[in-house]
């Protein structure tokens, strides 16, 4: 149908429209989407696992490795070992990452907010809840050619 796949553009068209907003701001601070993404989840709810920070901002392992390397260079992450296991690591913000953080994240929220003020308050949540609704129904179904849903 052609209403499907008119949802489709105008959905990736507005997501490229608001990131192009939050990237901008994100490159101010000299952090690639990636660095922010892993400084922010960890930020609104550190220690995470290895793991978790994975799932949260949607890389691969190699990638939220690669990405905790980088943090961990720069000195606002760091790795400690999980009480729990061993053989896993918790990654949580430094005293400098925290500052970074508290210092760069009320602007990005402006920014990012900003982005989305063509739509009012109670459209926003109506948008929200229709998107989840979809990812949720997109991701339940089987990947063409597999028989099997896309693992989250």
């Amino acid at each position: 149908m052609k209403s499907d796949l008119e949802l489709w553009v105008v959905l990736a068209r507005a997501y490229e429209a608001v990131r192009r907003h939050a990237v901008a701001d994100i490159a101010r601070h000299e952090l690639t989407p990636g660095e922010f993404g892993v400084l922010e989840a960890l930020y609104h709810g550190e220690p995470l696992l290895l793991g978790e920070l994975q799932q949260k901002v949607l890389v691969s392992s190699g990638g939220v490795t690669f990405l905790v390397d980088r943090l961990v260079a720069r000195g606002l992450v760091e790795r400690r070992p999980c009480p729990d296991d061993a053989r896993a690591r918790h990654a949580l913000l430094t005293s400098a990452g925290r500052r970074l953080m508290d210092r760069i994240f009320p602007d990005h929220a402006r920014a990012v907010r900003g982005a989305l003020a063509g739509l009012g308050r109670a459209e926003q949540r109506r948008a929200a809840d229709l998107l989840r609704t979809l990812g949720l129904a997109a991701a339940a179904r089987p990947l063409p050619g597999t028989s099997l849903p896309k693992e989250q």
